[in-house]
Formats: structure tokens, sequence, C-alpha cells
């Protein structure tokens, strides 16, 4: 008589503040980690999201069933400065990461989630989390990984129950560069890489609160040579550099948090006169520095798939997101015009200064991962750049 079966072990788990556990396989680094856990929808790009300083202290569930076919690579790594190398703490996933099937690959996701720290975890119903999200919002959890299946449940539920969450915390600081940096590279072409950007056209500051490469590379690809300070920096130590335009970048956290010390320095470079773009958040924070609030979302926006309307076009571009906060509409100052709506829920995507070269956007024109709709607003940045050296002159 043959001997039944029985499965094995849950190796992985995941506990939400509430008290709801959910079971699987895990991967990646061994442990446990807190955050909190919203879902992305978008279908590639799975390393540029993990590796996006802007998930630091988040987990990551993947609507997207099939995880892992292009494997990993170093070119594709978003974080710039060993400060940001954590990025997202934990990573869901429908089913086991498939082995890698493509020529940039150098190693399987298993083992480059081991090599980076992060906690991972297969076999969830990812659809019945994506739909709890979004029906209670974003909730603090704990994930993790034991190979000998013994986890201590009353405890990670404590620990969950426990974590203070987003709200109030600032972390530009804990993923921004200890020190500036230049860069000269533009984006990513085949077969040669990222060319260096031999002749530039501008010199650009960059307001580091957590940026992607691909931003400064993207930048590289409009002419300019680019200058990385801290999130701390000062107005006076931006504009010592002679800057033709200044970019405040993305980042993880509440922006009224980071807004405290970045708002005020923010200010003094709108006032400065120099060309001021804004990504994500660098957007929230062009708009407290305005006089505009923020606020936290239920469940935020994480996709490479989102419809965002340009309110003076009328086109609707599909865009790459990342927030939890977003811009207050209602509390936008006189003289500052919201540009861009998102047609998901009309929630506030851009906004410009009236009369003055300043103007942000919620989402990423980088587009790392996803379409490459907004690349023009570089090109904007240039042109306003270009004017307003020419009007110096």
């Amino acid at each position: 008589m043959a001997k039944p079966t029985h499965p094995p072990a849950a190796t992985g788990a995941l506990v939400l503040a509430d008290g709801s556990v959910f079971l699987g396989e895990g991967l990646g680094a061994v442990g446990a980690a807190d955050g909190e856990v919203c879902f992305n929808t978008a279908m590639t790009g799975y390393q540029e999201i993990l590796t996006d300083p802007s998930y630091a202290a988040q987990i990551v569930a993947f609507t997207f069933p099939h995880i892992g076919n292009t494997g990993a690579n170093n070119g594709d790594t978003e974080t710039s400065s060993p400060a940001a190398a954590a990025a997202a703490r934990g990573a869901i996933f429908r089913a086991r990461p498939t082995a890698p099937s493509n020529w940039r690959s150098e190693e399987d996701l298993d083992t480059w989630l081991k090599k980076r720290n992060v906690i991972a975890l297969a076999g969830l119903d990812t659809r019945a989390l994506t739909r709890r999200i979004r029906e209670q919002g974003m909730p603090n959890a704990v994930i993790a990984h034991a190979p000998d299946g013994k986890f201590d449940l009353d405890a990670l539920k404590k620990r969950a129950a426990a974590w203070h969450g987003l709200d109030g915390l600032d972390l530009a600081k804990e993923v921004t560069t200890a020190q500036s940096y230049v860069v000269s590279e533009s984006l990513w072409q085949w077969p040669l890489g990222t060319p260096e950007v031999k002749k530039p056209k501008f010199t650009v500051v960059v307001m580091d609160y957590g940026v992607k490469r691909n931003i400064l590379r993207a930048l590289g690809e409009i002419g300019a040579r680019t200058i990385v300070l801290p999130a701390t920096a000062t107005a006076e130590e931006a504009l010592a550099h002679k800057p033709d335009g200044i970019l405040l970048s993305n980042g993880p956290g509440d922006p009224a948090a980071t807004g405290v010390y970045a708002a005020p320095e923010i200010k003094k470079l709108v006032d400065s006169g120099k060309p001021v773009m804004g990504v994500c958040l660098g957007h929230q924070m062009l708009g407290l520095a305005l006089g505009a609030k923020t606020l936290k979302m239920p469940q935020g926006h994480h996709g490479a798939n989102h419809p965002v309307k340009d309110q003076s076009t009328g086109k609707v571009e599909i865009v790459s997101m990342n927030h939890g906060f977003a811009i207050d509409t209602k509390t936008l100052p006189k003289g500052v015009k919201e540009t861009h709506v998102s047609l998901f829920d009309g929630s506030n995507c851009g906004i410009e200064l009236e009369g003055k070269p300043v103007f942000s956007v919620q989402y990423h024109p980088e587009a790392s991962p996803g379409p490459q709709d907004s690349h023009y607003l570089f090109e904007r940045f240039a042109k306003l750049m270009k004017k307003s050296g020419k009007s110096a002159a």
C-alpha cells in the first residue's frame, strides 16, 4: 500500500498587521523584514522595480504571474548610490520565478535576490492580495523566509502590528548619496550600452532623494553633464555649481517629512530663476515648496501602464508610476497650474508655476520600466534651459 504524500512545509510567510497570514515558498534572502505591502501591475521590469529607491521600506507584490524569465544583470539596476542599495525590502510572486532565458541575463532571479538581501515569497494568491489592498489599503506587514519552515507567527504578528508605517517617515536621508558625484552617460542602446556624453550642452544639478540611474541617463540623452548632490544639500550649494537647471528626483517615504528640510531649499531654487524639473517625490516636494499639501493614498499607483491626461493638449500618455502619496489638488495655490491628471482616479500628476520655468510630474518619465510616452518632458526641460541661458546671456 502506497504511503500518503504530504505537501512540503511552507518556507515563506507574509504576516499582515491585522494578523492575517499568507504562506508560500520562501526565496531570496533568509530572515524577516518589515514594510508596507503594495501591488505593481507592470508586466516587465521586475529588476528595475525592485532596485528603484522609491520602494524603500516596501514589499512589492507583482500582479503579473510569471516573473524571472529575463534573469538579472548589472545594467538594469536602478539604484545609483551604495546607500540606496536596499530599495524594496521584499517581493511576492504568484509562481516560482522561472529560469532565465535572455541574452543579457547574468544570473537567475533567486541568486540575485540573495545577493541584494531581498526576501521573496512565491506561491501566493496575488489576485486575492491585490483585491484586499484595493479594498482596504496598503497594509503594514512582515515578510519572512525560513528554509526549515519554522516560524514564530505570534511574534511576527506583533512585529507587523508594531511597525510604524510610512506616514511621517523621512526615507530620503537613508537612500541619498553620501557625497556628490558626476554622471555623463546617456540612455542604453544596442550595441553601445550607455554612451558617454562627450560634449555636454548643459550642466544639471540633481537633488538626490533616491534618484534612479535611468533619470540620470535621460538627462545625458538631452546633452547634460549631471552633478548629483545629497538630499540635505542647500540651495546655495546647488547654485554654486552654476547649473543650467535643477532636477528634483524621485524617492521614498512621506514627502511632508522630507519636505521639512528640503522644501525651503527648493523654494530658494525656484526663486533663483533657474529651470526646475521635479519627478515623483521631487514633484510632491515642489508642491510643498509652492504652498500646496500632500496626502497619503489608500493604495497608491504602482505600475507601467497608467493612463495620464495632459490638460493642455488633451493627449493621453501611458506612464510608469510608483507613489503612495500625492499632492492634494484642492490645496494648490494661485499661480500653480495643474497640468496632468490620472485617468484612474483623477489624482494630481503634474504642475507648473505660471510665468516661471518650473514644472514637475508625479510619474516616472525615464520609463524604466515602462513605456516611453513621457520622454518629451526631458526635451521640454532642455528647451527651458536653452531659453534661460539665452535670456541670461
